[in-house]
């Protein structure tokens, strides 16, 4: 039987894996929604950005787990950086929706974006290897937060159904105002991981 120890070790690569792929996906997405004027990228990666930080948090959480098995989490100060970035994703609502307004009426037609189509299509293969190895870690080696992070993966995941999915009719059908539908669809996601959250401290705080 595999010990919790080496469960957690397994548990970290997963996240460094998850970490390295975060930086390219929020840097290419938020690059490409910029030049191709894609407010359904920019959201992807501002999320992913978000979704970096809290793998971040996990990586660091599990390293001290490593080092001293019986500390808690207030003990390695993961919840005060979870609680921020909980404010990060629930401040990313306003801007996703204000965005979208204002292109609207500034009848800003997006383009079409090769590497918004690349990073899609990246995460679509790599999120669900990411979700599945964190989702079995966490439940063998009984870590909540690598959980948590596992429901993270596969939320982005299916964003990056939805950003894909809007991407290839734009760019084969020519149909800027899909963007739109893909952005509020990724709106509702992140509305969803911001309730989840929210929910997750209250519980604690109750």
């Amino acid at each position: 039987m595999v010990s919790r120890i080496t469960l957690l070790r397994r548990g970290l690569w997963a996240e460094y894996a998850s970490l390295a792929w975060m930086l390219v996906e929020s840097l290419v997405a938020i690059s490409g929604g910029l030049v191709a004027g894609s407010l359904a990228l920019l959201a992807f990666g501002g999320d992913s950005f978000i979704e970096l930080i809290s793998s971040y948090v996990v990586a660091v959480y599990i390293r001290n787990l490593l080092r001293n098995p019986e500390a808690t989490r207030r003990e390695v100060g993961s919840e005060q950086v979870e609680r921020f970035t909980t404010l990060l994703l629930i401040s990313l609502i306003p801007m996703i929706a204000l965005g979208g307004i204002y292109s609207y009426l500034s009848r800003i037609e997006p383009q079409s974006s090769l590497a918004g189509i690349a990073i899609a299509s990246g995460a679509i293969v790599i999120m669900p290897i990411l979700w599945f190895e964190k989702k079995r870690i966490g439940k063998q080696a009984d870590c909540r937060p690598l959980s948590i992070d596992a429901i993270e993966s596969v939320t982005c995941f299916l964003m990056s159904v939805a950003l894909l999915g809007g991407l290839l009719i734009n760019y084969f059908l020519h149909i800027p105002w899909i963007d739109y539908v893909a952005t509020a669809i990724i709106l509702a996601f992140v509305a969803k991981e911001a309730a989840e959250s929210l929910r997750e401290f209250g519980k604690r705080d109750a």
